[in-house]
């Protein structure tokens, strides 16, 4: 345990940090699996619940929350997601 007063304001703002820290992860965690379950339904709702997990990430990663790399990957993986739902639903190319 902290011994000076300055040491355990410290705690106390960690506690509170982490804390805020972890919601925000665990938002970001439930959005991204939602835009999961969308991509099973339209292609509208897929892409609405990508812009929010992308506001998320992209949030979370300005405030150091999460590393940057690790947002910028996220949204990629969700927007290769999208890009190959669309592309299905195209027919292919006449030759």
């Amino acid at each position: 345990m902290p011994h000076t007063r300055s040491a355990k304001k410290s705690l106390r703002k960690n506690q509170k940090r982490r804390l805020r820290n972890r919601a925000v992860k665990r938002e970001i965690k439930e959005q991204i699996k939602t835009v999961l379950d969308a991509a099973a339904g339209p292609i509208e709702q897929l892409r609405t619940e990508f812009k929010l997990a992308a506001k998320k990430l992209d949030k979370a990663a300005a405030r150091r929350v999460v590393h940057p790399n690790l947002a910028a990957r996220k949204k990629s993986q969700l927007a290769r997601l999208i890009h190959a739902k669309e592309t299905a639903g195209q027919s292919p190319p006449a030759s």
